[in-house]
């Protein structure tokens, strides 16, 4: 099988205002093997991009570096026929061995500028901000695009506190000039709420890992997002 390219050019969209016309995907899926259901992770990544996901985070927390570099790389080889754009969850090193796209920083994680040190110039960063202020940092500091939430109440949330909610997401969408993705308890029938905030995409992790049929959970999102 042979691999994309590490580190594929995705476009220049290091320009703030040209930024959301350029980024090649607006639903971007997040990673945890334990909401697979009855399925592996590989096997659950594998429908989902055969349904036409394009953008994949790989955000399993819990795993030592090597095991996550090795899954990381497992994973890579097992998609990359669908030459999905991947990031790997604040390991900016992992990214660069294992030539993904680039790397998700967490709110507390490293700068966007301490990992661009260690990645080639056309990486993709993106940065998880839970706050309008935490936001104009991430984009300030040289972030491509962020998530933020959580947007609506979702369990695996309920203990940092109530959602952000809606007019949280425009305020936020309406600071920053990088695209916005909606995060927490989104749904297929909570895009169109999303997007008139001024929300490029959506990030999601059980709505789809954890459909019964992933590949009807992935269209019902490509046509309320109009694309993936």
């Amino acid at each position: 099988m042979t691999l994309a390219p590490p580190f594929a050019n995705h476009g220049d969209i290091h320009d703030a205002k040209s930024a959301k016309k350029r980024l090649p995907f607006r639903l971007y899926l997040i990673t945890d093997r334990t909401a697979c259901r009855d399925r592996s992770l590989e096997d659950t990544l594998v429908l989902a991009c055969d349904a036409g996901v394009r953008a994949i985070q790989i955000r399993e927390k819990d795993m030592k570096a090597g095991d996550l570099a090795v899954l990381v790389s497992s994973l890579r080889q097992t998609i990359a026929s669908y030459r999905p754009v991947l990031f790997v969850n604040d390991r900016a090193d992992i990214a660069r061995v294992c030539g993904l796209a680039g790397v998700h920083l967490p709110e507390s994680g490293l700068t966007p500028q301490m990992a661009r040190r260690c990645l080639p110039k056309n990486a993709l960063i993106g940065c998880s901000t839970h706050s309008v202020e935490t936001a104009r940092r991430a984009e300030d500091a040289g972030a491509d695009f962020i998530t933020f939430g959580p947007v609506f109440f979702t369990p695996s949330k309920a203990a940092y506190g109530a959602p952000q909610g809606i007019d949280r997401l425009r305020q936020t969408t309406q600071t920053v000039g990088i695209p916005v993705f909606a995060i927490g308890g989104v749904t297929a029938e909570k895009v169109p709420v999303c997007l008139a905030a001024g929300a490029w995409g959506v990030a999601v992790i059980s709505a789809v890992l954890s459909a019964d049929d992933i590949a009807a959970a992935v269209a019902d999102f490509k046509t309320a997002l109009g694309d993936l």
